[in-house]
């Protein structure tokens, strides 16, 4: 099995693909596969999040490139900034993870949120795609916020 412990800089040279959803990319500790089908462990230093775009150094050197897997996903857009922030403070107010970008937020799907955000005067639309929601006010020094993911 692939160990991996560390992170490290972006680089040219990448030698796998660790493909996940949000979900496990939470995780410190994880035992999965690389799109390879290699078996990889996880032992990573614990608080953080995992991007898509991160790389990780594995025990023999080898660099691995994160990647945000495609997932089932809500996206919400307006162009009236009021609404749209009146369905962020609601999704905000249950403790959702979301995405925010340049006139949309993302989140993971959930039929009742979707239903719920649907009486706003906002486009809801069911996807699948990569989700990267934001990291939180009082996230772990370790992990990062990304900009614009539209």
């Amino acid at each position: 099995m692939l160990v991996i412990e560390q992170r490290c800089g972006a680089t040219q040279q990448v030698d796998g693909r660790l493909v996940l959803p949000f979900d496990l990319r939470q995780k410190a500790r994880l035992r999965t596969r690389l799109e390879s089908g290699e078996e990889v462990g996880l032992f990573l230093e614990r608080g953080g999040i995992l991007r898509g775009g991160d790389c990780l150094r594995a025990a023999d050197g080898r660099v691995i490139a994160v990647v945000a897997a495609p997932e089932h996903v809500l996206t919400i857009r307006s162009e009236n900034l009021r609404e749209l922030l009146r369905v962020a403070y609601h999704l905000g107010n249950r403790h959702v993870p979301l995405e925010i970008g340049d006139g949309y937020v993302r989140l993971a799907f959930d039929a009742v949120l979707r239903d719920m955000a649907a009486r706003f005067a906002v486009a809801v639309s069911e996807e699948h795609g990569p989700f990267e929601p934001e990291s939180g006010a009082y996230a772990h020094a370790g992990s990062h916020a990304h900009g614009s993911h539209g």
